[in-house]
């Protein structure tokens, strides 16, 4: 049986945001290999010793991976726009938290000035 909260056109938006993310994912394991084939890796393998190249791989793959994981964050987020999801964001809870304890450290600073 259908939940009231979870109407026809509900269920589509959450299948279509489903098949976006998925896309998206595509896209991010696209990145990567694209990074690959045009030598990032390679070229960050053969800038450190030879008993270093793991290391070296491990910071090409930063270097490739960090603007694909920036857009795939800023493509999601636009999905969520586009297709009036709603959700949780740990980092909008953070961002609150910490204006809420400078707001009370200000408070408190200024309430010490006062006496």
């Amino acid at each position: 049986m259908s939940s009231p909260e979870h109407t026809p056109a509900q269920k589509q938006r959450k299948l279509l945001h489903h098949i976006a993310v998925g896309g998206g994912f595509l896209g991010l394991i696209l990145w990567f290999y694209v990074g690959r084939e045009i030598g990032v890796l390679d070229w960050a393998t053969a800038l450190m010793p030879e008993q270093h190249a793991g290391a070296g791989l491990m910071l090409g793959i930063m270097l490739v991976m960090t603007p694909g994981f920036f857009i795939w964050a800023r493509y999601n987020r636009w999905v969520e726009q586009k297709l009036a999801v709603r959700g949780f964001y740990y980092e909008t809870a953070y961002d609150a938290e910490q204006a809420e304890l400078l707001a009370k450290k200000k408070a408190e600073k200024s309430a010490e000035r006062h006496e």
